[in-house]
């Protein structure tokens, strides 16, 4: 199978791995994401939804803001977004909205990704669906997850004996 990522995806997609770190190391869900203009970040972001107190605090949401301050346009139609896992609902549509171009996605998320499943109809000719990649460095932001999950579950269950 041929590799449909350059270096420059691993390279994005790498510090969109950083930021999901940066999310776990202060006890948030470890997803990251970056947003991408004529090969310079233009936009950062990870989760903050426990720490900041709302559910619109996700990675993407903070990437797209930041890159549309930074261009100066909430048209985000030569970025790329890089993020660890497959966006939900709302970062979806504020993808389409952005209408970014491209896409990449690390791994994918059954239960609540909107792109690989049937939420968005990619063929509507009404919604900006940006061109999309799955599985680049799925396993690296599949066991970022998965050691945050273990741990958060390992200190539930010692706060549960405890009392």
């Amino acid at each position: 199978m041929q590799d449909i990522f350059n270096e420059k995806d691993k390279f994005f997609m790498n510090e969109a791995l950083y930021e999901a770190k940066l999310a776990k190391a202060i006890d948030e869900v470890p997803i990251g994401a970056v947003v991408v203009f004529e090969d310079k970040i233009v936009g950062r972001g990870h989760n903050f939804t426990y720490k900041g107190k709302s559910a619109l605090n996700h990675a993407e949401i903070y990437a797209l803001r930041q890159a549309g301050e930074k261009i100066g346009d909430f048209r985000l139609e030569e970025c790329t977004i890089y993020t660890t896992l497959e966006p939900c609902i709302m970062c979806a549509g504020a993808i389409m909205h952005s209408r970014i171009k491209r896409l990449v996605v690390g791994q994918t998320d059954p239960k609540r990704g909107c792109f690989s499943t049937n939420f968005i109809n990619q063929d509507s000719p009404h919604l900006n669906v940006p061109e999309i990649s799955y599985g680049l460095m799925a396993e690296e932001s599949l066991e970022i997850l998965q050691s945050f999950f273990k741990k958060l579950r390992e200190k539930n269950k010692t706060a549960k004996s405890k009392s």
